[in-house]
């Protein structure tokens, strides 16, 4: 957008009132900027909008952020603004000093009764006390332990120590010294820890002198409730001009922040940014109403050296997980969203090792209580995983861990005995390991397809081609598990020589050499390596580098059976101990272990699967360095 200064704030109110405008810097879009100079203003109205809202939170209060319909009946400006914070400000800045002055002397005076009150019964007058000039008095406390030990300085007949109260540590009360014995007596009385309370402000009697407090502490609290009540009516009188000004400031303050995104032209201004592209006929009718504004619109495609921001567009049940996606980073403009496939898998994964009917409906509650009532992403996701968790439970035929309650159900069903899958039987044990693994190798090999489109996409045909997510890392891959695992699984004879040099040895040269090939691929100068030894050792690390990641990203997924069997192995420990007891004893027993589990295997559950999305999965085809989108906009939604 391009127009005169003059009509700056106005394209800017525009651009905010829309909600759909993302500013970006404007000079980056240009390659000579000569004549060109930055908008470093300073906000006239961020001050105003500070010191409004921190005086109003000074008595805990909040003006309201008033809509676009109610702010038109605001017809101030910045200087009226100004004086009506200042004339607010200092009101509320009073009461707030005679109220902190208030409650330190409260503070203050609660510290003296707790001081004097240990002394209330000693038959004593503090005037006559602190009169005395040849006998000091020592008011404070002595540990209990300290206060046997007094016996065994009878050779001071000065040490004497007279209690007046005690607690579970101390006793409180007095001792008596001569001013020429006081040194000596009061060395000895700090060797036995003695805590020194001076009492020299107090007059009269310990029980006058807390009456006397009493009554200044009474004073000291009512002047508080006096203050609070003054500023509560106040801001009941003022409430509605203060969201008034607040909102109007507010407004003001975004708008102008939007200027420092604009760079100057001599009496011209440039502004650039970004808008979803259904969004271009409304924002087109808003700029043709500005008269000397000119502008135009290009595809983000067009403008990939400038990093478009992004806004994730998801299906209704998908949506939950970009709270995962965005842990790790936005995908760029033009790579691509992992959200579905994140989903999906996250809650395939965590069906099966979670796998318990009841639980599950227990899980999936939770979930929506969470979201419910305090808004938790994490709520919202857990709703489906714990669907897939019940599912899955009865795959395993198992409700709170009572294995054989849906035999039942089976039989009428399918008119089978037992449950169809029996995960403490050793040779479905093996099955549960192996299917695992199988799984993670389906997964894996997604996740490298779903790269190498990405990298296509993207014009990155070193990685897209020829790297170890590539299409040569497929191909080594799948062959080196589907020759191997059908081999093992068939007993024929698949990997022969010709398979291992075609599909195995080729692919890992073509890793091997990928930068050589990706620079004659994309025609760079100089393909070759300038020093072919350093390449070739460099490369061989990296190749080995690779071959271990494919082994341990395989391997990984064997936590997903085991977490199978843990589940199993864990209930059959609750069961054990609830059958040690009869009666409400086993309930008993058989409640908290449920809860206990439920709570600590879904911890683990939860965290495990998240560790496989993104180092077995995520991190093969995600590079998350996209910025988000987030347009100017005065009252966002919460």
């Amino acid at each position: 957008m391009i127009g005169r200064m003059s009509e700056l704030d106005s394209v800017a109110a525009v651009c905010g009132r829309s909600g759909m405008f993302h500013p970006d810097n404007s000079l980056s879009f240009y390659s000579d900027t000569s004549g060109f100079s930055p908008l470093n203003e300073e906000n006239p109205f961020a001050g105003p909008l500070q010191a409004i809202t921190e005086a109003a939170l000074s008595i805990h209060k909040k003006p309201a952020m008033l809509s676009e319909e109610e702010l038109a009946e605001y017809s101030g400006n910045l200087e009226s603004a100004r004086s009506y914070v200042l004339s607010f400000s200092a009101f509320l800045h009073d009461l707030q000093e005679q109220r902190v002055a208030a409650q330190q002397k409260v503070e203050e005076l609660n510290r003296s009764i707790a001081k004097i009150s240990h002394f209330v019964g000693m038959n004593l007058n503090l005037d006559e006390v602190h009169a005395c000039d040849y006998i000091k008095a020592r008011f404070g406390c002595l540990p209990k332990e300290s206060y046997a030990k007094l016996n065994s300085f009878t050779e001071n007949p000065y040490v004497i120590f007279f209690p007046c109260s005690n607690d579970a540590q101390y006793y409180w009360g007095v001792y008596f010294t001569p001013i020429e014995q006081a040194y000596e007596v009061d060395r000895i009385f700090s060797s036995l820890f003695f805590e020194r309370v001076r009492l020299t402000e107090m007059t009269g009697t310990p029980e006058t002198a807390l009456e006397t407090i009493r009554a200044e502490l009474q004073k000291q609290l009512d002047l508080i409730q006096q203050l609070d009540s003054r500023a509560e009516q106040y801001w009941k009188k003022e409430s509605e001009q203060c969201s008034l000004v607040y909102s109007w400031l507010t407004e003001k303050s975004v708008f102008f922040g939007v200027r420092r995104y604009a760079a100057r032209y001599h009496d011209n201004f440039v502004l650039t940014g970004w808008i979803p592209a259904e969004a271009e006929g409304k924002f087109r009718a808003l700029l043709d109403k500005m008269e000397s504004v000119e502008y135009t619109f290009d595809a983000a495609e067009n403008e990939m050296i400038h990093s478009p921001p992004v806004k994730l567009k998801n299906k209704k049940p998908f949506k939950p997980f970009e709270f995962f996606v965005d842990l790790y980073g936005l995908p760029a403009y033009d790579e691509v969203d992992p959200t579905a496939f994140v989903a999906m898998t996250y809650i395939l994964l965590f069906g099966i090792m979670f796998g318990d009917l009841g639980q599950g409906i227990c899980v999936s509650i939770v979930g929506y209580l969470m979201w419910r009532f305090k808004k938790m992403a994490l709520g919202r996701i857990l709703i489906p995983c714990g669907i897939s968790s019940a599912i899955f439970g009865l795959v395993f035929g198992s409700v709170f861990g009572f294995e054989e309650a849906l035999n039942p159900l089976y039989h009428a069903l399918f008119g089978i005995e037992g449950k169809p899958v029996e995960v403490m039987d050793p040779f479905t044990t093996n099955m549960i390991i192996y299917s695992a693994v199988g799984l993670g190798v389906v997964l894996v090999m997604i996740a490298i397809l779903i790269n190498i489109y990405s990298c296509l996409k993207r014009h990155r045909y070193q990685d897209g081609l020829f790297g170890p997510n590539g299409i040569a890392g497929f191909v080594f891959y799948s062959s080196l598990v589907l020759g191997f695992g059908l081999q093992l699984i068939t007993g024929k004879t698949i990997v022969t020589l010709p398979y291992v040099i075609c599909l195995i040895i080729l692919p890992l040269l073509v890793i091997f050499f990928r930068e050589v090939l990706g620079d004659f691929v994309e025609h760079k100068e100089h393909p070759l390596p300038e020093k072919w030894g350093e390449f070739i050792m460099q490369n061989f690390f990296e190749v080995f580098e690779f071959l271990l990641s494919y082994a341990s990203n395989t391997i990984s997924f064997l936590r997903v059976g085991a977490f199978v069997l843990v589940h199993a192995g864990m209930m059959v420990v609750v069961f054990t101990l609830a059958e040690m007891s009869s009666g409400i004893g086993y309930v008993l027993i058989v409640i908290i272990g449920n809860a206990f589990i439920m709570g600590l295997e879904g911890l683990l559950v939860g965290i495990q699967v998240l560790r496989l999305e993104f180092y077995e999965m995520f991190s093969r085809f995600f590079d998350g360095d996209g910025r988000p989108f987030v347009p100017v906009t005065v009252r966002r939604e919460s």
